[in-house]
């Protein structure tokens, strides 16, 4: 009989847990330890009480991982804002010898950041009774600040002896697990939601209105709606989607809000959706009545299949399979053109190996494992525990939705007691990938403006429909789930008012130039303006327009393709890029002497939206001038294409007839599609074109070759 068990902290503090027992059986005391594979452990994962508050609305959405040998053998789900969660979740593992503890973690889930570490603690199994059921409450702790109370966690353990079991069932048995963990990364379902309105919504401002936006969650996925600014019935015609990682459905939370500035927002009202209850490829009109308020919201909710998305090792890829990749290129051969327009292309990446990592751990080494994000997908690979050079080979496919989009691969370092380490970070648009070539990618700081230590090598492959594509390119952008929230920061204000200052001198110089000429500071050229000004106004026609614009754009081309290209590198961005880095460190040290951003609320808010308006601004006009600098080749010649179909129509069309259109479509598009969501097809596209600052944060940097493990022993030999 045993009456009590021993079970250490993470700051290896010694803590007794009484367990009476009232029945004789033997103890494990006599049992050799160092049988392998002798031992399997049951678990029942019950609850936590009191956990510690993780996220800024005083909750957490905590899980728990249950490690040995530094392997992870368990992980529960995730349970939602709360701190005394309930899991009631069952784990059987496999043990081959009782040396090493039972190592329980518990973590705050946070969607596309770093997960927040909230305890841990130790279960030593030589302690445990065999072939008895035991209760087990686990004090959390934090090594790093063990007088903090981080609430409890409490298991029911059950050890019993397996005799004969071969050694490596531990490991298939971890494995099986380690499969079974990465498949709750992939979803089985997409669901596509629209939010078409409010309706009477709480007035919650003075003035009798409110400014009133919507936050969904689904699980760990959140969204927010934009700002409608003064109005009880607001119109947002927004669609996203969200990732459905459950058979059955789930429950989406939707909670309505009155935007304040300066202080806290009004809650207007809340309501739910149960997936479960809606039939799949569909569309569902849904008018939800809001709790705890006043009003409705009109929502379209569509429940589909999955996208194709997939992990495997390397040995079995997609593309080396005969029939799987004529499957894929008869899908996006240019015969189906209108099958499934938001199915656009195929993406794959195989993720072999890193060089050189950063020592991120004290022992000079580090835990590297990789994310692989492409818009709001985001699939990882395992952990390579103590390597500075770790070999994944796996490989990651992808449906692509907008080929406009960009792959974004960072490295972390797995930490045992706090979330992951920064290691490094490429981004590479799908349009630049080159297909089936192994290459290696400089890693790249946060921002993405200078190199950091290492390198990574990736073989991508993309195939997708050129007309698809671009008919994706003339509808909104998909919005990422997580954004990070804007700050306000002298450097990147400074930044954007000198991209600004920029583009409106090419419009000022514009206007000098042309002043010149009707001052006559330049008699020849001034002669020469005015006879084209006779001209060009004697035989001005419409289709002109687009017609001048196609021969600026043909011009580029040609200076390119033959050598004479005047594009020149952007090295203010980079210089301002690089002032910015050095900057952060300088304005957090600003902002913790004297703390007037946090003090004047209202004050940085506004500075924060013109430092907004200033880059929206800024990156217009880069956007435009990049066009027709041929940054990106696909959308030069879809505008080239475009620029030709209008000068046709204006050349044959009459102007009235061209007019008459657009007005009947105009007026008569909510009555054809009441719901349609409104926009831009030029802004849609300009929004495709990347910006200097993306520019240079996209640009490939070149891997020096001293840098190689492989070649720095070569060298050592010699």
């Amino acid at each position: 009989m045993l009456d009590s068990f021993k079970l250490r902290s993470a700051c290896n503090l010694p803590l007794i847990y009484n367990k009476k027992i009232h029945t004789v059986g033997t103890s494990n005391a006599d049992v050799p330890l160092a049988d392998p594979g002798m031992y399997q452990l049951d678990i029942t994962l019950k609850r936590g009480q009191s956990l510690a508050a993780r996220d800024r609305g005083g909750t957490s959405d905590p899980y728990v991982k249950f490690k040995i040998g530094r392997k992870e053998v368990f992980r529960s789900k995730i349970i939602h804002k709360n701190l005394n969660p309930v899991w009631e979740e069952k784990a059987c593992i496999l043990v081959d010898h009782l040396r090493e503890p039972l190592y329980i973690k518990v973590f705050d889930y946070d969607f596309g950041l770093q997960d927040d570490f909230m305890g841990s603690a130790f279960l030593d199994l030589t302690q445990l009774e065999l072939n008895r059921p035991t209760d087990v409450t686990l004090t959390l702790k934090d090594p790093h600040y063990p007088d903090h109370d981080l609430g409890i966690i409490l298991l029911s353990v059950i050890l019993t002896p397996k005799e004969g079991e071969p050694r490596d069932v531990f490991q298939s048995q971890s494995l099986r697990l380690s499969d079974q963990h990465r498949k709750s990364h992939l979803w089985r379902g997409i669901v596509s939601i629209t939010l078409i309105e409010g309706r009477d919504l709480k007035a919650m401002d003075s003035n009798g209105l409110s400014d009133p936006y919507v936050k969904f969650r689904l699980g760990h996925q959140k969204y927010k709606s934009k700002i409608m600014p003064k109005t009880l019935n607001p119109q947002w015609r927004e669609q996203f989607d969200f990732h459905l990682f459950e058979e059955r459905g789930g429950i989406i939370d939707i909670t309505t809000w009155d935007k304040d500035a300066g202080k806290r927002d009004d809650f207007i009202g809340r309501c739910q959706v149960d997936l479960s209850a809606l039939s799949r490829e569909q569309t569902h009109k849904l008018e939800l009545q809001l709790e705890e308020g006043a009003g409705h919201l009109v929502l379209l909710v569509t429940l589909t299949a999955s996208a194709t998305v997939s992990v495997s090792d390397l040995s079995a890829t997609s593309l080396e399979d005969r029939k799987e990749r004529e499957e894929i290129l008869k899908r996006y051969s240019p015969l189906r053109i209108f099958h499934n327009l938001k199915d656009v292309g195929f993406l794959q990446v195989k993720v072999i190996r890193a060089e050189g990592l950063m020592a991120a751990d004290v022992t000079g080494k580090s835990d590297p494992f990789c994310v692989v994000e492409l818009n709001n997908d985001r699939l990882l690979t395992h952990t390579v525990y103590k390597n500075l050079n770790p070999e994944w080979n796996k490989v990651f496919t992808f449906n692509i939705k907008d080929i406009h989009s960009v792959l974004e691969v960072t490295v972390y370092d797995e930490d045992r007691d706090r979330s992951a380490d920064f290691l490094g970070k490429v981004a590479i648009p799908l349009l630049s990938i080159q297909n089936g070539e192994q290459k290696a990618y400089v890693l790249k700081n946060k921002q993405l403006t200078g190199p950091t230590k290492g390198v990574i090598y990736l073989e991508i492959d993309v195939i997708f429909n050129a007309v698809k594509a671009s008919l994706r390119t003339l509808i909104p952008k998909e919005q990422k789930y997580i954004e990070e929230e804007n700050r306000l920061s002298k450097q990147l204000l400074l930044r954007n008012f000198i991209r600004m200052k920029r583009c409106v001198m090419v419009l000022v110089n514009a206007a000098y130039y042309v002043n010149s000429c009707f001052d006559w500071d330049s008699p020849p050229r001034s002669l020469a303006a005015f006879v084209l000004f006779l001209f060009v106004v004697w035989n001005f026609e419409l289709y002109m327009i687009p017609l001048v614009l196609l021969l600026l754009l043909t011009w580029n081309y040609f200076l390119i393709i033959s050598g004479k290209d005047n594009r020149q590198r952007d090295t203010v961005v980079e210089d301002m890029l690089e002032d910015e880095e050095e900057g952060d460190d300088k304005d957090d040290k600003d902002s913790e002497k004297k703390g007037f951003i946090n003090k004047i609320y209202a004050i940085q808010e506004v500075c924060v939206s013109v430092q907004n308006i200033l880059d929206e601004v800024a990156s217009f006009g880069e956007r435009i001038k990049n066009t027709f600098n041929w940054t990106v080749p696909f959308l030069s010649w879809l505008a080239i294409v475009a620029l030709c179909v209008f000068t046709l129509i204006l050349y044959f069309i009459p102007l009235r007839y061209i007019v008459l259109v657009w007005g009947i479509n105009k007026f008569t598009k909510k009555l054809r599609s009441p719901y349609a969501i409104d926009n831009n097809e030029l802004l849609d596209f300009l929004s495709r074109v990347p910006s200097d600052v993306q520019v240079v944060q996209y640009q490939e940097l070149k891997p020096d070759p001293s840098h190689s493990p492989y070649k720095r022993k070569k060298n050592n030999l010699g």
